[in-house]
């Protein structure tokens, strides 16, 4: 029976795609969604050369294997989220489910996910791909937003769950703010802001570039993204933390130390500002981006704002970090405190003209930050595909058959898990 094995998980993001089985709290993989294929260098229309004859069509790598194989053209068929190669997607999917997961994709349902505003002929072509290349008996298209909202769950009480909710979820190319409310994506109010986990590194890299001497060039990169993840925080007044960093080195700088690729010396970095400067540029985005200004808690709080005025409460209330951006020490904080300012401003400026006769009822603001923020989508996927209910709102083989890719367009939101 095709229910009874659990379904499979995929979420595919721009730097990573997570995959597993339905049920466990975490993704069996997490690898680069790249992909490297043998291209010959004559002219000619591409996608026809790579449907190359025989061998080559399955002479391929993904993942980590996919970055460093030297004779192989390294694509990333995902831009901003959303798949732009199909054919390149079709080859990454069948060596997911076939290497990595070593799964029979017949006897399992699928649960896929696709960013907000994603395209309804995006939808048809992942089911076309699904169905006919894997025939697979059942597939299920999620948003991450609602994911992200139901992954964070697990951090309250059965009586406070609510698929509304504002997701922050700011991965490694891309960061969106995106408000949901009754599980549904409020679409008009989505902004996303052009920095991410990449920008951070790239921004340490360029701090560590001007100071330090002994980082081997080819390994500058890699050593700025050991650093992000190994040190970095989130401070709360960033003139404050120059001044403790002055006046005690000894305590604040911490070393890091690596081994040259190539040479097989080793050598040390000092990791001073650059530790809280990094996540910094979240909320002063002008120290990397001189085309965007607005700190992340304004982004936030205009997106609210936008929405509809009977969900904005709500919307405050349960603001949810995800991706693995998000994992800052005291990134949640910082936002809530920041968003808090900004929406009691507000409430004080009404409260003032209407000279002290209304007194506006405070509005509560809360940051939701949850072991689970890595892989928040995925383990959201794997929550909600492990119910029963999943099998019901599947599209399944059947339903293809008659009806056509078209089905697809349209995904139910299953609803408030009893």
């Amino acid at each position: 029976m095709a229910n009874r094995l659990p379904p499979v998980v995929i979420d595919n993001g721009t730097g990573y795609t997570k995959m597993g089985f339905a049920g466990n709290t975490e993704p069996q993989f997490i690898i680069p969604s790249a992909i490297a294929i043998k291209e010959s260098a004559s002219v000619g229309d591409q996608s026809q050369k790579r449907l190359g004859k025989g061998v080559e069509d399955l002479d391929f790598y993904i993942g980590d294997e996919a970055i460093n194989q030297p004779s192989y053209a390294t694509k990333w068929p995902i831009r901003h989220g959303i798949i732009e190669d199909w054919d390149l997607m079709e080859r990454f999917y069948e060596q997911a489910i076939f290497k990595y997961l070593r799964a029979e994709p017949e006897d399992h349902y699928f649960l896929l996910t696709e960013p907000p505003l994603n395209t309804p002929e995006n939808r048809e072509y992942t089911a076309e791909i699904m169905f006919e290349s894997f025939n697979i008996p059942g597939l299920y298209i999620a948003v991450q937003a609602v994911l992200a909202l139901a992954a964070s769950w697990t951090s309250r009480q059965v009586g406070d769950r609510t698929l509304t909710g504002t997701v922050i979820d700011s991965g490694d190319g891309v960061t969106h703010v995106i408000p949901v409310a009754e599980g549904y994506v409020i679409g008009s109010c989505i902004k996303h802001i052009p920095i991410a986990g990449r920008d951070i590194t790239y921004f340490i890299q360029q701090l560590l570039r001007e100071r330090e001497v002994g980082i081997p060039p080819e390994q500058s990169l890699e050593t700025a993204k050991a650093i992000k993840e190994r040190f970095s925080y989130v401070c709360p007044d960033i003139a404050k933390e120059f001044a403790k960093y002055d006046a005690d080195p000894a305590k604040w700088v911490k070393k890091f130390e690596g081994i040259n690729a190539v040479s097989k010396n080793p050598f040390t970095v000092d990791v001073g500002y650059e530790r809280f400067l990094g996540p910094e540029i979240f909320f002063h985005p002008e120290f990397c981006n001189p085309d965007f200004e607005l700190p992340i808690s304004e982004v936030v709080d205009d997106v609210v704002q936008n929405c509809p005025i009977d969900v904005r409460r709500g919307l405050y209330k349960n603001i949810v970090l995800s991706g693995g951006s998000t994992m800052f020490r005291d990134f949640g904080r910082k936002i809530q405190r920041d968003v808090k300012r900004i929406v009691d401003a507000r409430l004080k400026v009404s409260e003032d003209l209407s000279a002290g006769r209304i007194k506006p009822k405070p509005i509560d603001v809360n940051v939701i930050t949850h072991h689970m923020q890595r892989y928040a989508v995925w383990f959201g996927g794997s929550m909600l595909a492990s119910t029963p209910e999943f099998y019901q709102v599947c599209h399944t083989k059947a339903d293809y058959d008659e009806h056509g890719p078209s089905i697809c367009r349209h995904n139910p939101v299953f609803g408030i898990m009893a």
